[in-house]
């Protein structure tokens, strides 16, 4: 990068991973970061500015208000803007050249090209060492995948300790609701300083359709996929975790197809390593699917079987690079991916299986220890 070039990002860092990664600062309100060379800047309101100071991994933390008065004109009444204040700052430095995210705002990218910079953004990935995760990233992870694994264990705890009456479960005398699985999944994870928002709790036919969180109650004898995946508040990592499990007596049918899932994602843990083919691994979890019969396509206008990707990368977003499907790509060393193959077919029953792990230059180091079973 050249004297005159910088990169510049404006974004809230809560729901913005790339201003997160570059800043560690947690803030819920557009703020301007810039790197020029290898010195990161931010310019800060006066309301955000100490705490800036104090927390954010940067160079430098300006004041926005100052630049704003530099900005000023004195003919005018009117305020200046925070694109206003950005000008003076480049001026300054003598800016002419800005590399933007691809999600950078149109109308911002227009007026500051109006004001004679280059605006570009990269073709691939802002910032490309995001992939590769840090030993310090990958604890963050583990941490949170152990506190996944707390949730999922009050969650099967409490349908194990269910009563069949009929063909639906009880707990303390009232019908057990994926509403009340996922509020116990949703507290204790709170109590942990972790969010989990959107959790999976679908039983029988919602089951069949992987992203549907679940509604009403719970049936005995019928598959119930529990998806977990929190954000730690304090972090800002994620977690993710999936098990299948049934209250009672699964039948022959999702038996196999439970065995299926198991033994599809062996083999896709077993395959992954430093420059594994990530497309050729899916191919490969497509014909085990298909060699033991279960096909999939679409039928009466649903689709089923194994329709979604057999795993991403996981980090400060819940899907990010790489992935584990049908487009070509190879795993590198560091890269954290989840592994879960699911297969879904109304009238008979959904199972999908889920762990995480760290790809390494001769395997996988799985973060994943909850058990895998079927039956509770």
């Amino acid at each position: 990068m050249s004297t005159s070039e910088a990169r510049l990002m404006i974004a809230a860092s809560e729901t913005d991973a790339d201003m997160y990664y570059a800043t560690r600062f947690l803030a819920p309100d557009p703020f301007i970061f810039f790197q020029i060379g290898a010195k990161k800047h931010l310019l800060m309101s006066d309301l955000e500015r100490d705490r800036a100071r104090d927390q954010a991994q940067v160079d430098h933390v300006l004041s926005l208000s100052e630049y704003q008065k530099k900005a000023k004109k004195n003919d005018t009444d009117e305020e200046p803007s925070q694109i206003d204040a950005l000008n003076e700052v480049l001026q300054e430095k003598n800016i002419t050249h800005l590399n933007v995210p691809r999600a950078f705002a149109i109308a911002t990218a227009d007026d500051l090209r109006e004001r004679g910079y280059t605006v570009a953004f990269p073709e691939g990935a802002y910032w490309p060492d995001r992939e590769i995760k840090t030993p310090d990233e990958i604890e963050h992870i583990r941490e949170a995948q152990q506190h996944t694994e707390a949730a999922m264990d009050a969650a099967i705890t409490l349908i194990r300790n269910s009563e069949i009456r009929g063909d639906l479960l009880y707990h303390n005398g009232e019908p057990l609701t994926s509403e009340t699985v996922k509020r116990e999944i949703k507290f204790l994870l709170l109590e942990r300083d972790y969010t989990a928002g959107h959790t999976i709790v679908a039983c029988g036919d919602q089951a069949c359709d992987p992203h549907n969180e679940g509604t009403g109650p719970l049936h005995a004898h019928q598959s119930i996929i529990i998806d977990i995946f929190p954000r730690s508040n304090t972090t800002g990592y994620f977690a993710d975790l999936t098990r299948t499990v049934v209250k009672g007596d699964p039948s022959a049918d999702l038996q196999n197809i439970y065995d299926a899932v198991l033994a599809g994602q062996n083999l896709v843990l077993d395959s992954i390593r430093a420059d594994a083919d990530s497309q050729a691994i899916h191919r490969s979890l497509t014909e085990l699917f298909e060699n033991r019969n279960f096909e999939t396509g679409n039928t009466d206008g649903r689709m089923q079987g194994f329709f979604h990707g057999t795993g991403h990368g996981l980090g400060l977003e819940i899907h990010e690079p790489p992935r584990i499907g049908k487009t070509p790509g190879n795993l590198r060393a560091g890269h954290i991916v989840t592994i879960e193959p699911g297969l879904y077919y109304p009238g008979r029953g959904a199972v999908r299986i889920e762990d995480l792990g760290v790809v390494t230059e001769d395997g996988l180091e799985n973060l994943t220890t909850y058990p895998k079973f079927l039956t509770v």
